[in-house]
Order: C-alpha cells, then sequence, then structure tokens
C-alpha cells in the first residue's frame, strides 16, 4: 500500500497541539484509492461516523473523484477534524473497503500540490498564524 503527503514537523508542542487536536478543527483532506466500488451508502456511513474500534468517528466531508470498474477502484477525498491513528485506513476497513493508496494532500489550507515528492518547504510566520 502506498502513502504519501503532507506532515508537518516541529519543535514547537503549543503549535502542532493546535494543529493536531480535534477542538481546534484544522481539516486534513486525503485521497483515497479503495479497492473495488464505493456505494453511495459506505459514502453516508463516512460522512455521519463510523466505529474504528476505540472510537466513533466525528463527521466527515467525503466525495467520490473518480469510480473505475475497469480496473475495480475507487477514488475517494476524505476531510477530517481528528487524526486519530490510522483513522483514514481504519474509517474504510469499517465500510469492508481495503485502502491500496492513501495521500495527505492538505493540512488547514496548506497543500502540497506543488511541491515534487520527497521534497520540502518552510512556512513562514504568516502562515502559521492563518494556520492556527
Amino acid at each position: 500500500m502506498y502513502t504519501s503527503g503532507a506532515l508537518l514537523l516541529s519543535n514547537d508542542g503549543d503549535f502542532i497541539y493546535k494543529i493536531t487536536h480535534p477542538k481546534h478543527e484544522i481539516s486534513k483532506t486525503y485521497q483515497v484509492t479503495l479497492k473495488g466500488k464505493i456505494m453511495p451508502n459506505e459514502i453516508e456511513k463516512l460522512k455521519n461516523g463510523v466505529d474504528i474500534g476505540d472510537y466513533i468517528t466525528k463527521p466527515a466531508q467525503v466525495r467520490i473523484m473518480k469510480i473505475d470498474e475497469e480496473k475495480d477502484i475507487s477514488r475517494i477525498e476524505i476531510i477530517i477534524h481528528e487524526g486519530k491513528n490510522r483513522q483514514v485506513r481504519r474509517m474504510c476497513e469499517s465500510i469492508g473497503k481495503k485502502v491500496l493508496a492513501l495521500h495527505r494532500s492538505k493540512i488547514g489550507f496548506l497543500s502540497v500540490k506543488d511541491l515534487k515528492l520527497g521534497t520540502w518547504k518552510y512556512i513562514n510566520e504568516e502562515d502559521i498564524k492563518r494556520l492556527i
């Protein structure tokens, strides 16, 4: 399984807390490739919150990006404000879907759209203030 996308690295514990704690509602946007065709009722379950074993997730924004019946895959976008360990994978598993690839494209408004795989950039003070 393939995982890629945005990470924030910092030695500022207060900043990381503000980014990661659900009460601050900083969105995390993921593109997820799933095995099989995702059905409308499965999308609704993800939107409403699902049991991932030790936790019921908060409502998420979910949209279908593409369904490829020939390859037997679906691509969806999931936006959450939480960040439990392996949460997106566990959400998809809870509806019976295997994750083939997972990409976190955004944290808040910060996007990796213009970054090449394996590269990084500093975020400036203005972006930090805007983010938190």
